[in-house]
């Protein structure tokens, strides 16, 4: 901000101290800092959305190619077939049919000339038996259907290209240039050929295929294509002066068919040439020959940054043998940009300084009468009695007004201010004293409720945990010698059956199952109510076969109802868990969700992977039914022990549920819509954390509809 008072002849030190500078400043801040976003808005605009049009266009520009490639082969095909269905081919092809010695010359002189005619580089009749012989056209014949031609492109070498003609060789064979981004080359000479050849079948007078017609072009040094496509997108006036639009046919990554080049703009004796047998930049070869992808982005071209696209090529069998690529050069608009940019910040900056000029000269006559207005105030502040008035102001306008209003305001201060210091020295006494004393008793209001609430909630705890703990110990007493005996018999029963238990071996390892899953949940209750007690060991699983076990075992628990179990279980993350705790956890939620349904819905259960910052750190678990839904008032204490809605529950199976998941460190959520339905989500570490159950919500989300 200070070259405006160089601007404007004044000392900044001066201006500092006078009222009517800063608020000139003030003033002209918002100016200045609207004219700058402006400019950093328009610079912004111009790199986002003129980018974003380039690259559209590029990328139009490469479809338009690829197109006309297609193009050039379904041309080729009715090429053939015009020169099938002409008159001399079927004359001489009859005579030629009946008597192949005789007239073989003359129907390749025929299909000689009709090559020259259609601007082919090679025609020619071959029979099933050479097409069959020729590796190249067997590829083709397989993929010949009735008596339609087919189109491919091809890669042969010099011996293949010889067989067909052998000025191809010569024609094919390109000089290899290494650029400055590119590879270094491993040959010196590209010899290979790129066709666009087309096989057309030649039915006989009895409609019997016993003969092809085989056309094409070679792309080596060909420039009809890529000039063609050059004067269809880049015409004149659709690129900025001195921008050159050029298109070209990669072989793996060499320039076979170009009109990029070897100088932009010749001096002198130079000659602007083609860059055929340059090689393309690594980066883009990487991309887009090596791993098939399209390139829409800036690249190095021969030797300039272009607005480029690439896209493969594929030959008749899908193998990637190229490249076609479309583009022009950036610097045009670089500098129609920088230019722009220039323009724009310098018309600014000429408004900036109008508008300075305006503002002070406005603002002049303006504050001066405030700087009065300054000195009355500090001659007050300093203790001497002098008023406005007294300076002479202008009358019959608002500054002569306010100088009116601010005296009396003086007179009228001055008065009370011994007043107002009386009592304001009594106030401050007494307002220091009251204040003390509320905030001491604040303080122990505070301490008192909230050692009362502390109390209050351990008391609750205690008292289920030791209900909990007499109650699980006299089921533990009550079953386990119930279970044992089970379990004896079935082994008993197992032996006495023999080879006959193999018919109901299913069912007896059932009900042992079970039986173990009984103990399981009694150790579980002890471990909830002394969890000091218990520690259940925990090792790596899979989920998914974890999951799998758990349906096995919930399909008698919900078989009376006509529950639909989704499943779609993406988790492949291994996880540290007991399994037989985890086991428990999911058949209470899923049996919850089913009792939460009247007779009939469905229940989807979902794993993935627990990702953070792009690493997986666990596996989520998603329970979901179409039910009732849970209220919000009871949503809060679904996890309390002993609570539950239900007649025949025991209030215990989530509050078992969440010890068992906080003391592994994971996590446990629960959303819920009345008349919709309750979604639970369990995220558990790929490494167990320590015990994180504190108290009954820590680390709990509920959300409620």
């Amino acid at each position: 901000m200070s070259f405006f008072p160089r601007i404007f002849g004044i000392n900044w030190q001066q201006m500092q101290a006078k009222v009517r500078y800063r608020i000139l400043i003030l003033t002209l801040l918002p100016i200045l800092l609207t004219l700058v976003s402006l400019v950093f808005i328009t610079i912004y605009w111009n790199i986002s959305y003129t980018g974003k049009q380039l690259f559209m266009k590029v990328k139009a520009d490469l479809t338009v190619a690829n197109n006309t490639l297609i193009s050039v082969q379904k041309s080729q095909e009715k090429q053939l077939e015009l020169v099938m269905e002409s008159w001399e081919f079927q004359n001489d092809f009859r005579l030629f049919d009946g008597n192949k010695n005789s007239y073989r010359k003359q129907i390749d002189l025929l299909l000689d000339s009709k090559k020259q005619l259609l601007n082919l580089d090679f025609l020619r009749l071959v029979s099933v038996s050479e097409a069959a012989a020729d590796p190249d056209l067997r590829v083709m014949l397989q993929k010949v259907k009735g008596d339609s031609a087919y189109s491919g492109l091809m890669v042969l070498e010099p011996k293949r290209l010889a067989l067909i003609d052998p000025e191809m060789v010569k024609t094919a064979s390109i000089p290899l240039v290494e650029t400055p981004r590119s590879q270094k080359p491993t040959k010196t000479v590209e010899d290979r050929g790129l066709l666009s050849r087309s096989l057309l079948p030649v039915p006989d007078a009895e409609g019997n295929v016993a003969w092809y017609l085989d056309g094409g072009i070679l792309f080596n040094r060909d420039i009809r294509i890529v000039d063609h496509i050059r004067d269809l997108v880049y015409d004149k006036g659709t690129l900025p002066e001195r921008s050159i639009g050029t298109v070209t046919i990669f072989l793996d990554n060499t320039r076979i068919s170009t009109n990029v080049p070897l100088h932009f703009f010749p001096q002198g004796g130079e000659v602007q040439g083609r860059a055929l047998g340059s090689l393309v930049s690594e980066e883009v070869k990487q991309k887009v020959f090596s791993q098939g992808m399209l390139w829409v982005d800036r690249a190095f071209v021969f030797n300039d940054w272009f607005i480029s696209a690439y896209a493969p090529l594929e030959d008749v069998q899908g193998k990637r043998i190229g490249m076609i690529y479309t583009g022009f050069s950036e610097s045009p608009f670089i500098h129609n940009y920088l230019l722009n940019i220039i323009e724009l910040g310098t018309i600014l900056m000429l408004v900036l300084l109008v508008s300075g000029l305006l503002v002070y000269r406005g603002a002049y006559s303006l504050l001066q009468p405030i700087e009065r207005i300054h000195h009355v105030v500090k001659a007050v502040q300093s203790g001497r009695n002098l008023r406005i008035g007294s300076l002479g102001l202008e009358r019959d306008n608002e500054l002569s007004n306010l100088a009116e209003q601010f005296d009396r305001m003086l007179d009228l201060l001055q008065r009370r201010n011994s007043q107002i210091q009386a009592a304001a020295e009594q106030l401050e006494v007494k307002v220091e004293e009251r204040t003390r004393s509320l905030q001491e008793k604040t303080e122990e209001l505070q301490n008192n409720v909230a050692l009362l609430n502390e109390t209050r909630q351990q008391l609750v705890t205690n008292e289920k945990l030791t209900a909990l703990g007499e109650l699980t110990a006299g089921i533990a007493h009550e079953i386990n010698n119930p279970t044992a005996v089970i379990l004896g018999n079935m082994e008993l029963m197992k032996y006495e059956l023999g080879d006959r238990a193999e018919d109901v071996e299913e069912e007896i390892d059932l009900v042992i199952q079970q039986v173990g899953r009984i103990s399981t949940i009694i150790r579980s209750l002890l471990q909830y109510s002394r969890p000091g007690e218990f520690n259940a060991p925990l090792e790596m699983h899979q989920l998914t076969p974890i999951i799998e076990e758990m349906l096995v075992l919930v399909r008698h628990s919900i078989q009376e109802q006509k529950v639909i179990l989704n499943q779609e279980l993406n988790a492949s993350y291994p996880i540290e868990v007991n399994r037989p705790q985890l086991l428990q956890v999911l058949i209470n939620l899923v049996v919850n969700a089913a009792h939460a349904m009247d007779e009939e819905g469905r229940i989807w259960i979902r794993t993935y992977d627990w990702v953070q910052r792009g690493e997986p750190i666990g596996v989520k678990i998603e329970i979901e039914d179409e039910g009732k839904g849970i209220p919000q008032e009871q949503l809060s204490r679904i996890f309390d022990p002993f609570y539950t809605t239900r007649a025949d529950g025991t209030g215990l199976g989530l509050s078992l549920s969440y010890g068992i998941i906080k003391r592994i460190g994971g996590t446990i959520e629960v959303s819920s819509t009345v008349g919709k339905g309750t979604l639970f989500t369990i995220g558990l570490y790929h490494k167990a954390k320590e015990e994180q159950v504190d108290t009954p919500y820590e680390g709990l989300h509920f959300n409620g509809h």
